[in-house]
């Protein structure tokens, strides 16, 4: 039987070309007075499209360029604008960390929140959880949140504008999500959301991963002319949606652990989230003893898309930093413990180089 099974998901998911001129016809039913928490390159973004949407409205709306980090101190700045000007709705602007900034402010002050992603480099957007710094940088917690997003508007004229290196980041983020999943749901191991995995949360998982394959390499094509094809719509809906979704009611393993080992390393600090994931899934299915031509087709897909499948593309050239990441990665708390059988830092380290190996071979 196992654990009571759940699933949750954002109420509200927009996705098109130019669909932020619709803004206000898809969020007017929240409130009337807004609040923008947004990214500088977010506000130049969106601003005009968003505006566009208000034409014939008396809303009240403000504009906020937040510090950069989702921090303890930008979250009290931005409690402090609802609290003065009676904001009734709180929209997040931008990448991962404008996004959490605005899911703690709307949290904490019991309002609803809309997500505008204006980059698709991880599944933050879908998701009913932040994670919160320091105001000098450095990790304070995961806030876990009773709901996900009211609503999440996705506009892909948006994203075909950013740099593709963020898509393909994203990419490697999602191609963690069947993988870390199947794990949870074999091991009966609870998802995100502290419940059992439903399979319409395993079919989530499994159509993100047989999207990217499909579409990965064309999306990101598309992307690097700005240009908005079904390939690409295609990919922001697996890296946005389909694992957002999927990663909240799926659960983790050790792709994620991998993530958050190496995140320990100074040589890693500029290395994508995503990269790191689809690094560490790699790892992962080593671990599990995965069939040759899964690993193969696997691999093939980071190497075709541009995601790292050696240790060297991380920016990690000595394998006693490789241990270092390795350790951290199984601290007590960590997904990677999810895993059958369970996983020690030397099984790990040892699956993170020979995942190395097969890299360079692949590469040569």
């Amino acid at each position: 039987m196992g654990r009571t099974k759940l699933m949750r998901a954002p109420l509200k998911y927009v996705q098109g070309k130019d669909c932020l001129l619709h803004f206000y016809g898809d969020t007017s039913e929240l409130g009337k007075n807004y609040l923008f928490v947004c990214s500088r390159s977010g506000h130049k973004a969106c601003h005009a499209k968003i505006e566009n949407s208000f034409a014939d409205s008396d809303c009240y709306r403000q504009y906020e360029i937040f510090g950069g980090i989702s921090s303890v101190g930008e979250i009290e700045k931005m409690r402090k604008i609802v609290q003065e000007k009676n904001i009734q709705v709180v929209v997040g602007i931008g990448g991962g960390s404008a996004i959490d900034t605005a899911k703690a402010t709307a949290y904490y002050e019991h309002l609803p929140v809309v997500i505008v992603p204006t980059v698709c480099a991880t599944d933050a957007p879908c998701t009913g959880l932040s994670v919160i710094y320091k105001d000098d940088g450095t990790f304070d917690s995961y806030l876990f949140y009773p709901r996900n997003p009211e609503a999440v508007l996705v506009d892909t004229a948006v994203l075909a504008a950013s740099p593709a290196k963020f898509l393909v980041a994203g990419m490697g983020d999602a191609l963690g999500t069947y993988f870390e999943a199947r794990v949870c749901q074999k091991m009966d191991a609870p998802s995100l959301e502290n419940g059992g995995i439903t399979r319409s949360a395993m079919a989530l998982c499994r159509l993100c991963y047989e999207t990217l394959l499909e579409y990965g390499v064309q999306a990101k094509a598309a992307c690097e002319q700005n240009l908005v094809t079904p390939a690409l719509e295609a990919i922001i809906e697996a890296n946005t949606y389909l694992s957002g979704v999927g990663a909240d009611n799926g659960g983790l393993a050790v792709a994620h652990s991998v993530y958050n080992g190496f995140t320990a390393l100074e040589e890693c600090e500029k290395t994508m989230h995503g990269s790191l994931v689809a690094f560490g899934t790699i790892a992962q299915l080593i671990l599990e003893g995965a069939p040759k031509d899964e690993l193969d087709t696997v691999m093939k897909f980071c190497k075709s898309v541009g995601l790292p499948i050696t240790l060297k593309e991380v920016g990690v050239s000595d394998n006693a930093r490789v241990l270092i990441a390795a350790r951290k990665a199984c601290a007590p708390g960590e997904t990677i413990h999810n895993m059958p059988g369970d996983v020690t830092p030397e099984q790990l380290y040892d699956a993170l180089l020979a995942a190395d190996l097969l890299g360079q071979q692949m590469v040569a």
